[in-house]
């Protein structure tokens, strides 16, 4: 299995959905091997055995160097591509860094490479170096099929699969589209739409996302799979969770402060709801190219008394956030499933969904709205504000509803996907 980032070393929730679908799948007795970039030595392998891609080495005067390569000569791409960064800052980091060369003397090609495993201005290279690793480990490895997480280490899959002709199965948790809309970056599109066209199979994380890659990327429907998400059950009694310091009830955004998650909705509804009523504070945390910006228009509609920004939070001070929290809100423009949600829900807290989302397909206990509909989005907020009866059901109800969401059922699912390749 190749995947670019596993707990607790993590940006967004494509780690954590390696974690929970490994730790599930290990309970279905599938024995996995997980490829990371960059191992630190604290990652769980109570369901894995990691190989940390920063000690492979790979010859490129042998031959079968230059022939993993050659499969993967298609990476070499002119320009770098940071995933989450704006036009402008793109085109400052472009100037900065130079292109990965054809020639051998490109650091890719040294027989030993210490990756960042982070989504920096050197990626580009990371992932052709990764592609290299990924034909050398298939090789020094048993295995019976391949697992790729997203198109970071689709080249990867690929050069597995062309090396030992095992089976690939290719799994999106989100497309080029969901991050830029519809400027999307072409190279990138390439490589997805590469790594799925080279797969035996394709799991999509929604039925959103198997409706893109059917119309967008043209990718046969009968090798197509959805697998909804499912979260992590976790025990937090031993936990020194907060108390609320503030009087006020607290809304929070959490996640990537980016277009595809859609926070000048939450600003904008959040300027509606202070209007009605001042006794809310609001909370953005996460990092992000539109935080800058996001806190220029607080600032510009004079709330900025009333919202927080927290930077990014991982691990127990999510948790601490969601001890603090009366209502989570996740706005996503284009969201392919959205595990935060079921995070808050886990924690007792009611949640407001775009319907542009894939947890929206199976969550009944959830308010959901359309991310442009500000309007909708300040009531149903403000009603779990102000309605106790309301806001009680959906934490009854939605904390049993996410309590039967398990990895263990979804790994199920991959598992039998697995199985259709050998049928």
């Amino acid at each position: 299995m190749f995947g670019w980032e596993f707990p607790p070393h993590i940006t967004g929730g494509l780690g954590t959905a390696c974690f929970g679908l490994t730790k599930g799948l290990a309970k279905h007795n599938v024995d996995i091997i997980f490829v990371v970039p960059k191992a630190y030595g604290d990652e769980s392998e109570e369901a894995v055995r990691i190989v940390n891609a920063s000690d492979v080495s790979v010859d490129i005067e042998k031959e079968e160097s230059k022939n993993y390569w050659e499969r993967v000569q298609y990476m070499e791409i002119g320009s770098n591509i940071i995933p989450y960064v704006g036009p402008e800052q793109f085109e400052i980091l472009q100037e900065e860094q130079r292109k990965v060369t054809e020639t051998f003397k490109s650091p890719v090609f040294a027989q030993k490479y210490e990756f960042s495993g982070k989504y920096g201005t050197n990626l580009m290279e990371e992932v052709a170096r990764y592609a290299l690793v990924g034909s050398a480990v298939a090789t020094k490895h048993d295995f019976d099929i391949i697992h790729a997480h997203d198109w970071l280490t689709y080249s990867a899959g690929i050069a597995a699969k062309e090396t030992t002709g095992k089976p690939l199965v290719v799994h999106m948790h989100a497309t080029e589209f969901d991050r830029s809309g519809e400027n999307i970056n072409s190279d990138v599109y390439a490589i997805e739409r590469r790594g799925m066209e080279m797969a035996d199979r394709v799991i999509t994380v929604s039925n959103l996302t198997k409706k893109i890659v059917i119309e967008k990327y043209g990718i046969d429907p009968r090798k197509i799979f959805t697998v909804h998400n499912a979260v992590e059950p976790v025990d937090k009694s031993d936990l020194n969770l907060p108390d609320k310091q503030v009087k006020e009830k607290v809304v929070t955004f959490l996640g990537r402060i980016t277009f595809q998650k859609g926070p000048e909705y939450f600003v904008e509804a959040a300027r509606k709801i202070l209007k009605r009523d001042d006794n809310i504070r609001f909370v953005m945390a996460g990092t992000g190219d539109l935080m800058n910006k996001m806190i220029l228009r607080v600032a510009q509609l004079r709330i900025g008394h009333k919202f927080h920004f927290t930077g990014f939070l991982k691990g127990d001070d999510v948790d601490k956030m969601f001890a603090m929290t009366d209502v989570f809100v996740m706005p996503s423009i284009s969201e392919p499933f959205g595990i935060v949600p079921l995070e808050a829900m886990r924690s007792n807290v009611p949640v407001v969904i775009s319907k542009q989302s894939g947890v929206a397909e199976i969550l009944k206990h959830a308010l959901k709205v359309d991310f442009w509909d500000v309007d909708g989005m300040a009531d149903a907020i403000y009603g779990l504000c102000h309605y106790n009866a309301l806001s009680e059901t959906f934490i009854k109800y939605g904390k049993e509803e996410v309590d039967n969401l398990k990895w263990e059922h979804a790994a199920f699912h991959v598992k039998k996907v697995y199985d259709s390749v050998f049928l």
